[in-house]
């Protein structure tokens, strides 16, 4: 029964029957007959296939919601059954922006997984802003302020985020001086984000300001390199353009407007024990961070 609620959560997961059997190793017709013999067993259609969709059922729907908490229940019982050894197992499931991820944590896995070896990390890099308990995420890193009260965010790391442009582009365009000068330049934004704007803080008081301009990507290395190119102004964090500046690549600009930090994080839904392999991978990312030598 148990690996029938895990086989009906990773086929909706994944959006079809062969991406659940690649998933799993095993061939799509074994997908098939446990989805099958689940329908039996309950005597409702969960799922309505074709050779080229699959849908949820209103059953369906209702039922897939109660697998994933009972999923997520189990894993916080063996979880418990695990902390009081200090050992962490299972398979640990981490999402950070594509351009931090690639840079400060697909990196530590190896020494990580040295320290668990019974852990089996999945590393999504992505920029979207992933839904944990949909996409069965047990951490996601974000560098941002948390909005979503139902998770909690455990502090990794300080960050903080800077306007800058190439010299080519300012000589072009002038320097911005005021806020408001905003309105008159090219400003690189990060997809869905736009609608919130970029933060400064004026006047002792945080501020977000909408900006616009001819180029938009939902992937911040892109918006990076368009910056480097003189394309238009961008609000990166420092970590991720600091040698730029150090070597005159880019320029800040507003800098007495400089926005509130932006704390790299690290997001977990609110269980009432969090699973080992969990907790030992957030505290084994902030001791890297925490080593000041670390970022320079």
């Amino acid at each position: 029964m148990l690996k029938q609620l895990e086989t009906f959560v990773a086929v909706v997961s994944q959006g079809s029957l062969s991406a659940a059997a690649r998933q799993e190793g095993v061939v799509p017709a074994i997908i098939g007959r446990r989805i099958d013999a689940l329908e039996e067993r309950l005597g409702v259609k969960l799922l309505t296939r074709s050779t080229r969709s699959l849908a949820l059922t209103q059953e369906g729907a209702a039922f897939f919601e109660d697998c994933q908490r009972i999923l997520a229940d189990l894993e916080d019982a063996e979880a418990a059954v695990a902390s009081g050894s200090g050992r962490a197992r299972g398979h640990l499931r981490v999402s950070a922006p594509a351009g931090f991820g690639r840079k400060h944590v697909a990196p530590h896995i190896a020494g990580f997984q040295l320290r668990h070896p019974d852990v089996k990390v999945t590393l999504d890099l992505s920029d979207r802003l992933v839904d944990l308990q949909r996409d069965r995420v047990d951490c996601a890193i974000r560098i941002s302020d948390l909005a979503d009260s139902s998770l909690v965010a455990i502090r990794l790391a300080e960050n903080r985020r800077v306007v800058v442009a190439a010299p080519a582009y300012l000589a072009r365009h002038g320097l911005p001086r005021r806020l408001e000068d905003l309105a008159g330049h090219n400003c690189l934004s990060l997809g869905e984000s736009q609608s919130r704007g970029w933060a400064f803080r004026r006047d002792g008081e945080a501020v977000n300001l909408r900006v616009s301009g001819r180029l938009e990507c939902n992937d911040g290395a892109v918006l990076h390199d368009w910056a480097l190119q003189g394309l238009g102004l961008a609000w990166r964090s420092l970590w991720e353009v600091k040698d730029d500046l150090s070597d005159g690549r880019l320029v800040t600009v507003l800098d007495e407007f400089s926005a509130p930090d932006y704390p790299v994080c690290a997001v977990v839904p609110q269980r009432r024990l969090l699973p080992a392999r969990v907790r030992h991978f957030v505290d084994y990312l902030r001791s890297v961070y925490a080593d000041a030598a670390y970022w320079n």
